[in-house]
């Protein structure tokens, strides 16, 4: 069922200030979306009929809930490293398939397993997808999609981030499942961040978010499916692995 903005206009209305803290802000700099889909450089020999998913070590493989059979795996290249690589594992009876990757970005300043408002950095680990939403209008997603003009990057940051938050899936860190993305609840509290997205690249690191090309965005935004129980498994290379 779709969610049209104006249901939900108050709440993605008062997340606004909280968003922008969050996934972006003037200074990221960059020079617009790579917009290419390319392979993963933690590419696995085989590609599909995975006993699990490629390059994730015991601690976070173990926390992918049973019943998900869709993971987004963020590969960071490294733990001061804003270049990632998304990649789509979809599960067929007892092995994952990989369907698709892009180029991305994260934290401008790496990865943290504490993450911190502000830091700069992406918190590593694995979270549920049940939201999505922004400015423009629903692609045809699986997930509940709030479209709402709330969620526009602010003119005074540089051109390059103006699309940002088009198109925009809620990462489940330390936010309120089946909400807007921009509802500003902070379960744990404000100190440990929250409005981590998946969202549009602006061809550099973020203040906390994944971000990835249009095309990138729309195929996820339509194949992510909540009967499948998606979730991402988030991190740089060494922590995905330990």
């Amino acid at each position: 069922m779709r969610i049209a903005g104006a249901v939900r206009a108050v709440a993605a209305f008062a997340a606004c200030g909280v968003l922008l803290t969050s996934c972006g802000s003037a200074d990221d700099g960059g020079k617009g979306d790579v917009g290419t889909d390319q392979a993963n450089r933690a590419e696995p020999s085989a590609t599909t009929d995975l006993k699990s998913i490629p390059d994730v070590g015991d601690r976070l493989q173990n926390k992918i809930p049973k019943n998900s059979r869709q993971v987004v795996a963020v590969y960071g290249e490294g733990e001061d490293s804003a270049k990632s690589t998304v990649v789509l594992y979809t599960k067929s009876g007892s092995t994952w398939d990989k369907t698709r990757s892009w180029a991305a970005h994260n934290g401008k300043k790496g990865w943290t397993a504490d993450h911190r408002e502000n830091d700069k950095r992406s918190p590593v680990g694995v979270y549920s997808l049940t939201d999505a939403g922004g400015v423009l209008a629903d692609p045809g997603a699986g997930l509940p999609y709030t479209e709402s003009a709330s969620m526009q990057a602010p003119h005074y940051w540089s051109k390059s981030h103006w699309h940002d938050f088009d198109y925009v899936i809620a990462i489940d860190y330390n936010r309120a499942k089946g909400t807007p993305p921009n509802d500003p609840t902070r379960p744990q509290g404000q100190s440990k961040g929250g409005s981590i997205w998946l969202h549009m690249d602006h061809g550099s690191g973020t203040s906390g978010c994944v971000s990835l090309s249009r095309t990138g965005m729309e195929y996820l935004l339509k194949k992510l499916d909540p009967k499948q129980h998606p979730v991402v498994v988030m991190g740089d290379k060494g922590n995905l692995k330990a």
